[in-house]
């Protein structure tokens, strides 16, 4: 089958399913065209070693990790918890909780940390079954210097916070749209002149970019931002940190020039 005739075929195809066509648009190298076409960004952010942000040998610790579906890596955990602790009395704000390991990791060294997380019945509403709902915050629901906030971010009101974080974490839903709108509302409602934000699974992995998630903070930025973005290596998260740090690019496979070395722990739950 020709080129051609494969492309009419695929247009009848959508003409018929119409809902082929979010598929399409969700399609990687979709993104990645869109990237490389408006902001001319092929190999996606400069990426900025863990030593650059908190110094060589440093040790970090976390007080739980699962190694459950659905959470964050170890290192971007690892990377909040870290970035809160470079703030006094930090403030910390979060969009997504799921069971609430970053929440309850940044407690332990934020003075006060928000979280905002659909509501049980939008969730129910949504066909989300009752021990995925159960689990919603099972680590951080009983943190006294945490406030857990119900709402969808496509419709919340962030200026109601009256209030700029020191460290926020974008970590809601990653399609295009969510992602662009969570982040123009997180800069235009909750930074000060110094905030840090995050960005979760800007990478698949820490070494292959989603573009869709690229393309939507991008988007979401305003052309004075985006100069101070970073991928950090070793995470999937890139971050915004108001100041020009050294970076290197991203080459796949990546030649590991460093690494962590890992205790781990394992303690059961008392019920």
């Amino acid at each position: 089958m020709s080129r051609i005739t494969k492309a009419i075929s695929a247009v009848f195809k959508i003409l018929r399913n119409p809902w082929l066509l979010n598929h399409v648009l969700q399609q990687p190298e979709i993104w990645k065209d869109h990237v490389f076409k408006k902001y001319h960004i092929e190999e996606g952010l400069g990426v900025i070693s863990p030593e650059e942000l908190f110094g060589s040998e440093k040790e970090f610790n976390l007080n739980l990790f699962t190694f459950l579906d659905g959470g964050s890596l170890v290192t971007d955990i690892v990377l909040l918890k870290s970035l809160a602790s470079t703030f006094e009395n930090c403030s910390y704000f979060e969009i997504g909780t799921w069971r609430g390991e970053s929440l309850s990791n940044v407690a332990d060294v934020a003075e006060v940390c928000y979280s905002l997380n659909l509501s049980d019945n939008e969730m129910r509403e949504m066909g989300v079954g009752e021990d995925y709902i159960r689990l919603q915050a099972f680590f951080s629901r009983d943190l006294k210097n945490v406030h857990h906030l119900k709402g969808n971010s496509k419709n919340f009101d962030f200026s109601s916070l009256n209030r700029k974080f020191d460290l926020i974490f974008i970590d809601g839903s990653h399609h295009y749209d969510d992602v662009k709108h969570d982040t123009i509302q997180v800069f235009k409602h909750l930074i000060h002149d110094k905030s840090v934000v995050v960005w979760h699974d800007y990478g698949d992995t820490p070494e292959h970019i989603r573009y869709e998630v690229f393309a939507g903070i991008l988007d979401g930025l305003t052309p004075e931002f985006q100069p101070f973005l970073y991928h950090v290596a070793h995470t999937k998260s890139a971050v915004y940190i108001p100041k020009k740090l050294k970076t290197s690019k991203l080459e796949t496979p990546v030649y590991p020039e460093s690494f962590y070395k890992v205790d781990i722990k394992y303690q059961k739950i008392e019920k």
